[in-house]
């Protein structure tokens, strides 16, 4: 018998753009208070977190629901120059203070800014090639994946030389194998990659990022630890940004005077952005916490080991949060959503994210002022912890 993985995972599932109507029941419904359990997505069962507000709360709080793996978060983790490598994700404080120090330098607004003229001939140089090769073209291929990924390659100082083949990897990545075999292949070619940028990095640290990491912070890095920043960006910086070009395009495609507006008033992109993060939310759930203690949550008492999960586009859509949620306006308001996360896991890369989109959606618009859909047919990304689409074939 085949399971329904709405029935399994419902917090994953995604009707279109939308998440589907039993999640969005459960957030709305007092007698539950958008908190229940669900099938754990390591076996077992897990917490999943709804509303707005309870998000928030989760993700603010590290000490009552940590990010470290389920065996045991209250032990002491491991990490520093010589052990073994901590993921900045997977850490609490002090270890992911330390971790995420030595990457907020070069994310701050003034060093993106520095970026945006080569985010923009990047784009240009990817809707050069579209032009060239001619309509039906697919945007996923042709467009969403290349960008971030080759200022990804800028970023961490990915060699030209092997640049055509860490896209290609990276491409795959993003989109997904339906072998185990394979996915493992390329995880462990990636990692592989990874682990010689960071040790070309501490011979000798060049311009990017991980030799900046190294300069300023050698002696408090290991070779594993600078690896996995590399890593994390590469997961950080390209997927997101990847999946919302993709996806993003098709909500706008889908409605054309919200298209118009971005394609023609200047002012109205930087709010558009954030009305497609909100709307959009490719990024489905955070790293589940662990609970360290016994603690209450909307009346549901949460046991210390208990796995707690949050749904983030259910939350970016709560009437309580948000009029109107479901209504797709780039006039609204920029909204404090929670498309990147929320606390001190909030997503680093995220102005880097929104500096490409709001070059990159104009840009495609301007090019294309006639971009259409070439089919109705859309084929969206299996379930999982990023929605998106595989393909989005279209015409000018």
């Amino acid at each position: 018998m085949t399971t329904n993985p709405a029935d399994l995972f419902p917090h994953l599932v995604r009707d279109g753009l939308d998440p589907i109507r039993a999640i969005q029941e459960l957030r709305d419904d007092p007698a539950t208070g958008g908190v229940r359990r669900v099938p754990g997505l390591g076996g077992g069962s897990a917490w999943i977190v709804t509303r707005y507000e309870l998000v928030r709360a989760v993700l603010a709080d590290p000490a009552t629901y940590s990010s470290a793996p389920a065996d045991d978060p209250s032990l002491p983790r491991p990490g520093g120059n010589g052990g073994p490598a901590l993921s900045m994700l997977t850490s609490d404080p002090p270890d992911h203070t330390r971790l995420r120090r030595m990457l907020s330098r070069e994310f701050t607004v003034r060093r993106i800014r520095a970026l945006e003229p080569r985010i923009t001939e990047i784009v240009e140089t990817c809707l050069d090639d579209m032009a060239a090769a001619g309509p039906p073209a697919d945007l996923v291929t042709a467009f969403a994946l290349p960008v971030p990924s080759m200022v990804i390659c800028e970023l961490i100082g990915v060699p030209y030389a092997d640049r055509d083949q860490f896209q290609r990897r990276t491409a795959r990545q993003v989109l997904g194998v339906p072998d185990r075999a394979e996915v493992a292949r390329i995880a462990a070619e990636s990692r592989e990659y990874m682990t010689a940028l960071a040790e070309r990095a501490l011979a000798g640290p060049g311009d990017d990022i991980l030799g900046a990491i190294v300069r300023n912070h050698g002696d408090g890095v290991s070779r594993a630890e600078l690896a996995e920043l590399a890593d994390l960006l590469l997961f950080a910086g390209h997927e997101t940004t990847a999946s919302m070009l993709g996806i993003g395009t098709l909500a706008l495609l889908q409605h054309p005077d919200q298209l118009r507006r971005v394609r023609d008033a200047p002012d109205a992109v930087k709010p558009a952005v954030e009305e497609l993060l909100r709307y959009c939310s490719v990024l489905q759930m955070t790293i589940p916490r662990t609970a360290t203690c016994d603690t209450e949550l909307a009346g549901h008492r949460i046991a210390r080991g208990d796995q707690v999960m949050v749904s983030l586009p259910v939350a970016n859509r709560d009437p309580t949060f948000v009029g109107n949620g479901d209504t797709f306006d780039v006039g609204r308001p920029p909204s404090p959503h929670v498309a990147f996360g929320y606390g001190i896991h909030h997503c680093l890369g995220a102005g880097l994210a929104r500096a490409e989109m709001a070059i990159a959606f104009p840009a495609l618009l301007r090019r294309f002022p006639d971009l259409a859909l070439a089919t109705s047919a859309v084929r969206y990304r299996v379930p999982g912890v990023f929605h998106g689409v595989e393909a989005l074939v279209v015409e000018w």
